[in-house]
């Protein structure tokens, strides 16, 4: 069965849209996601690789200490709910969220928590 494709000159699927807008969402440079990893600063320390004096950051998850650049701002609640998309509203709403409900954690697990969620989401789907 052929998926309809109402969108981009009749390329584009319902889905194939969404994953544009969210992907298009995501890159916006949202100030408190970066103030919630600055609030994960704990100390100063040195670059292993280069020698040179960085900011050390708390990961909320192991505890172990990062540089900013191996953080992650992690929404605490999801922005597609585990249950699915909800509405553009309800996505943007938490997309954009205050540094309070962002939680910072290193890349690792941050993406153990996203895994778990999108296995969580392909069971709640798969149930229906």
């Amino acid at each position: 069965m052929l998926k309809e494709r109402p969108y981009n000159g009749g390329t584009w699927t319902e889905a194939r849209m969404h994953s544009f807008i969210m992907s298009a969402l995501r890159r916006a440079k949202w100030p408190q996601k970066y103030k919630a990893i600055q609030g994960a600063y704990i100390d100063d320390g040195i670059n292993p690789k280069t020698g040179r004096a960085v900011k050390l950051h708390r990961c909320e998850e192991c505890n172990d200490c990062f540089m900013a650049s191996e953080m992650q701002a992690d929404h605490i609640s999801p922005v597609v709910p585990l249950t699915g998309f909800d509405s553009w509203d309800g996505v943007i709403g938490r997309l954009f969220c205050e540094a309070a409900s962002y939680q910072a954690l290193c890349k690792p697990c941050h993406k153990i928590k996203s895994g778990e969620e999108n296995k969580e989401r392909r069971r709640i789907k798969d149930e229906e």
